[in-house]
């Protein structure tokens, strides 16, 4: 009991950490034009942490990890963002991918649901779902790249963006070691697979 007790405080520092982290970062976002932000960390930081689409796919990538334990919790996260840069180098070298707003609102309403139905497919299954929607993300971050002034710095800061997101997702997803954690961890992935279905209906619609 003592050790559920422990790893709940630590999860819950860490959930305040980033939380804390986001929030510090927002003013910054709000108080600054675009061109100081344009090609810089902070720009790359907050670009996959600034539109709900690309967050609830990228947290719901560490909570399927985190669901399906190891070896998924830390291959599903270094596949999305390896992908996702394959994908952005076809965005960067303008190769036309088609329906790259509907991938990407497909991509949480597939993870979430993923999550929800507590599905336990084989690794490289889970790895190529992962993997493909991470081209969509990654070509849809591609296409803006070429603006930026300086691409090294942006791309630090766009991975530890992500990283911190895939962070997000797997400490939320050890809460399935508490009672009842199970089904808040799958209610997580309805939330998730709600908002992408809201996405979509959008998409659709116009």
């Amino acid at each position: 009991m003592k050790t559920l007790l422990n790893k709940t405080k630590t999860t819950t520092i860490a959930l305040s950490s980033i939380l804390l982290l986001l929030v510090a970062t927002s003013p910054a976002l709000a108080h600054s034009d675009a061109a100081s932000l344009q090609g810089g960390f902070m720009s790359g930081f907050m670009h996959p942490i600034s539109g709900l689409d690309h967050v609830v796919a990228m947290v719901a990538v560490g909570l399927w990890g985190a669901f399906l334990g190891k070896p998924a919790i830390w291959i599903l996260p270094v596949v999305f963002p390896l992908v996702m840069a394959f994908g952005g180098a076809l965005g960067v070298a303008g190769v036309p991918i088609p329906y790259i707003e509907t991938g990407i609102a497909l991509s949480g309403v597939v993870l979430g649901l993923a999550v929800l139905f507590a599905l336990r497919p084989p690794m490289w299954i889970a790895a190529f779902i992962v993997g493909a929607f991470a081209i969509f993300h990654g070509h849809a971050h591609g296409t803006e790249l070429p603006n930026a002034t300086n691409p090294l710095i942006y791309s630090l800061g766009f991975v530890i963006g992500t990283g911190l997101l895939h962070l997000a997702g797997i400490l939320i997803g050890e809460l399935k070691r508490l009672p009842w954690g199970d089904w808040i961890v799958r209610a997580g992935g309805a939330i998730i697979a709600l908002i992408g279905l809201g996405f979509l209906t959008h998409i659709i619609s116009s």
